[in-house]
């Protein structure tokens, strides 16, 4: 008899410390808000022969490729993306400029993975304006070498 009561207790004491756990561990709605403005965009890190950091090759953790292998873009607002996307924008038309490339801001990784999030449409819109400008400096660049040298 004494057993039967003392499984129930215990299972009533293991429920209730499995409740408490869940309500300690689950996002409150206040934080599950203040998430919805935010646009994150993807960058891969390229470290030649499979290494990372501390010269551990394949290494798997928070530098390996499922913990910190991508670089996070978080936006608060909008002049933040469009900042972020122009210098993003100008320094890779820069570099299509010097290298003879075809104006094409679209074929970039940063205007490809800007496709979700509620600030997408900002940051294309000044990835493309510094892409512009980029790219006409940097074609101005590679004119100049030209005549030079």
């Amino acid at each position: 008899m004494k057993g039967k009561y003392l499984r129930r207790i215990g299972g009533l004491i293991l429920t209730a410390l499995l409740l408490t756990g869940i309500a300690f561990v689950s996002p409150s709605e206040a934080q599950a808000q203040h998430r919805r403005g935010r646009v994150v965009i993807v960058r891969p890190i390229h470290r030649p022969f499979g290494f990372r950091r501390w010269g551990y090759p394949w290494a798997y953790g928070p530098w390996g490729p499922y913990g910190g292998y991508y670089n996070r873009y978080v936006f608060d607002n909008s002049d933040d993306a469009v900042k972020q996307a122009y210098k993003d924008g100008f320094k890779t038309g820069k570099d299509d400029g010097k290298k003879a490339k075809s104006y094409s801001p679209e074929r970039s990784h940063y205007f490809k993975e800007s496709g979700f999030g509620n600030f997408a449409e900002e940051y294309r819109s000044g990835f493309a304006q510094g892409y512009q400008e980029g790219y006409r400096v940097g074609a101005d660049d590679r004119a100049r070498k030209e005549r030079a040298g």
